[in-house]
């Protein structure tokens, strides 16, 4: 059962996206942008969480779920650190996402090479 809830929470957010995508002149990175600060909003608004504990995955890995986890990060830098977290809790609840990103980027540029467009 997990699964099929990762799956309908998970396509329905590729589902919104799409629809963004085909009804709108959004580009995608603003509909990504848009997905990334929903989730910081809907994350600094304890609404996020619920979903995520409910959908696992399907919640967690989209970028709406990289916004709670900054937003997330935040609160709980700003309760042990004060004001000051508010600058570092993001950057500190990221990091490991953000490193293996650009590890796995790197990796992958140095084994394939792009093709110019034709």
């Amino acid at each position: 059962m997990e699964y099929v809830k990762a799956f309908l929470c998970g396509g329905i957010l590729c589902v919104i996206g799409q629809v963004l995508i085909d009804k709108t002149k959004l580009t995608p990175a603003r509909i990504l942008v848009g997905y990334v600060v929903a989730g910081v909003v809907l994350g600094g608004l304890g609404l996020y969480q619920p979903l995520a504990e409910w959908a696992g995955a399907g919640a967690g890995v989209p970028l709406a779920g990289f916004g709670n986890l900054l937003a997330k990060g935040v609160r709980q830098a700003v309760e042990e650190k004060g004001l000051l977290g508010a600058l570092t809790g993001g950057f500190t609840a990221a990091a490991g996402g953000i490193a293996a990103a650009i590890f796995f980027g790197a990796l992958v540029a140095l084994i394939f090479r792009a093709k110019p467009k034709r």
